[in-house]
């Protein structure tokens, strides 16, 4: 018998960090379930190229690698200044003016020019993450007289959010649509939305994602006052949500993340959808070949939170050290992995189960976690039932077994879920028992005489089918 990997998945974002071969290969090594796109930098056939590559490797490694397309969304920024930048002092006035080309010591011009209807005298905004503080004393046409609050260094195209929200820009710009064609031509297997404020947002970017032929699940990207206000709306519209910690922060306070973090990874789960969790997991990696251990301990309490994936940034796409990243989160996983406690009777209560798949996949994991089974094997074409079974803690390995390359990508993110390739060439069911057995046996996940459930569909190969639980022991259906 091999070692179980992990539960927690691993997101890892592509750059220039991330770009040869080798390094791309060792980060597979190393744990790298998912690849995260940034539209945000670099161009389409950089980003196209990147996917081909990782898929190459991941192909001959025998990897399912999932790949996801994060949409840069309407990030609200300065303009350019005439030296690159000025420093901003507490107590001086500044003006955010939106008819401004150069920017100087007394004022900058903005990219989002309807920033000026969007605040009013009292309000505050945080530029650079917040790093530097403005307080709005007055509006007079395009200008925004503004009270620095908290001063520093203020450089070309940061960013402007306003504590509290209410920014009315849309969630998706003319750049996120023509992204979104790119992603479609790589075969995205999840687009992430960012700053959507509301479920319209997500069923527009899925709208679009069909129009332009692709089948890509919608991340939504939890990152604005109105967001958190929107919650169960956003979730229903979506496939999974990010926990955006950063934009987070700066909109709502940095205190009141940790809890807000926590919220949405039970709401989500509750309505049985994914979370990922994100930014500045690892930040000290960017130059250091080992994290801080504040950073081990957030990771670890976003793996004990329920979180399907933490993710990588900057660490690995521009990154010294991408490689040991993912290492040192692979083992933080593991051991916070460790601690996780069982509570699967008492997530049973007050649950309703409305489908016939989704009634046998909690079936399967009441009957594995009290029967003490080896592992839950789910024969699955569209990977529902596995994404069911990965919402609720049994303490028993799932392993999905498909056909469907797309599906064994999209289940990457699944927490829980180790993917096994099977084609299903009969549709006699006890033979395709004896397949799936032998293909347990072959991948060293159980060995003879081990007791698992399997969960079926039968016609066999029919999506959203499964309708059948068998208690199995390894070895009475094959020779």
């Amino acid at each position: 018998m091999i070692n179980l990997p992990r539960q927690t998945k691993i997101v890892a974002t592509l750059g220039p960090a991330s770009s040869d071969p080798a390094v791309l290969e060792k980060m597979i090594a190393a744990g790298m379930n998912v690849v995260r796109v940034n539209f945000s930098h670099g161009s389409a056939q950089e980003h196209i190229d990147r996917v081909h590559l990782v898929r190459e490797i991941a192909t001959r490694m025998g990897r399912d690698i999932a790949v996801m397309a994060d949409l840069q969304g309407p990030k609200i920024r300065v303009g350019s200044f005439a030296t690159g930048s000025t420093m901003l002092v507490n107590g001086a006035q500044f003006i955010l003016d939106a008819r401004c080309k150069e920017g100087n010591d007394e004022r900058v011009g903005l990219d989002y020019p309807e920033l000026v209807e969007d605040v009013k005298s009292g309000d505050t905004l945080l530029l650079d993450d917040g790093k530097i503080v403005l307080q709005v004393r007055k509006i007079i046409n395009s200008e925004i007289y503004c009270e620095v609050k908290v001063g520093g260094v203020l450089k070309n195209r940061k960013g402007i959010n306003k504590m509290g929200g209410g920014l009315s820009a849309p969630a998706l710009t003319s750049k996120d649509m023509e992204d979104i064609r790119t992603a479609t031509a790589f075969e995205a297997d999840y687009i992430a939305v960012s700053f959507p404020k509301s479920g319209a947002d997500m069923y527009m970017a899925r709208e679009l994602t069909r129009a332009s032929g692709g089948h890509a699940k919608m991340i939504a990207k939890i990152e604005r006052c109105e967001a958190i206000e929107n919650l169960e709306e956003l979730v229903k519209a979506s496939d999974g949500i990010m926990v955006a910690r950063g934009d987070l922060a700066v909109e709502i306070g940095d205190a009141a993340v940790p809890a807000a973090q926590k919220r949405l990874i039970r709401v989500a789960r509750e309505h049985n959808k994914l979370t990922i969790t994100a930014t500045q997991m690892m930040e000290s990696m960017i130059e250091s070949p080992v994290p801080t251990r504040a950073e081990v301990s957030d990771c670890a309490n976003a793996v004990l939170d329920g979180t399907d994936a933490v993710m990588l940034s900057a660490e690995t796409a521009a990154g010294k050290y991408p490689v040991e990243s993912i290492a040192a989160m692979d083992r933080t996983c593991m051991e916070a992995e460790k601690s996780a406690s069982v509570t699967l009777d008492a997530d049973f209560l007050n649950r309703k189960f409305t489908r016939v798949d989704q009634s046998i996949a909690m079936a399967a994991l009441f009957t594995a976690h009290h029967l003490g089974v080896k592992a839950i094997a789910a024969l699955t074409q569209s990977g529902s039932t596995a994404l069911w079974m990965s919402r609720l803690n049994s303490g028993v390995p799932i392993f999905a077994l498909t056909p469907e390359e797309k599906t064994r990508r999209r289940l990457s993110l699944y927490r829980d879920v180790r993917t096994v390739m099977m084609q299903y060439e009969t549709e006699d069911r006890e033979a395709l028992l004896a397949k799936a057995e032998q293909a347990l046996l072959s991948a060293g996940v159980v060995s003879r005489g081990d007791l698992i459930v399997i969960t079926i569909g039968e016609p066999i190969g029919k999506s959203g089918g499964t309708n059948t639980m068998k208690i199995v022991r390894i070895g009475e259906h094959i020779g």
